[in-house]
């Protein structure tokens, strides 16, 4: 039970701790004021639109952004998103 306990307890954390230092997704109106340091592409296979949003965060954080916008994004078994990156 204990073993339960504590891996729901790190998984709540871990998303939180996601969410916390994550650059947020943002729409064009957004980003007319702010800064594009430039764009990053993502592909998977068979995962879902949630997968795409995260890894685009993750990848937009790594390379010091804090938003990104979606720009386009291609779906079905092989699906592709690329997106702009913002100061």
């Amino acid at each position: 039970m204990k073993i339960k306990t504590t891996v729901a307890t790190l998984s709540v954390l871990s998303v939180l701790s996601f969410g916390a230092f994550a650059a947020d997704s943002i729409n064009a109106d957004q980003a007319q004021s702010r800064e594009s340091i430039g764009t990053v592409s993502v592909g998977a296979i068979g995962t879902s639109p949630m997968d795409m949003n995260q890894m685009l965060s993750k990848k937009a954080q790594e390379q010091g952004a804090s938003s990104y916008r979606v720009i386009e994004a291609r779906t079905g078994d092989h699906w592709h998103a690329t997106a702009e990156l913002y100061k």
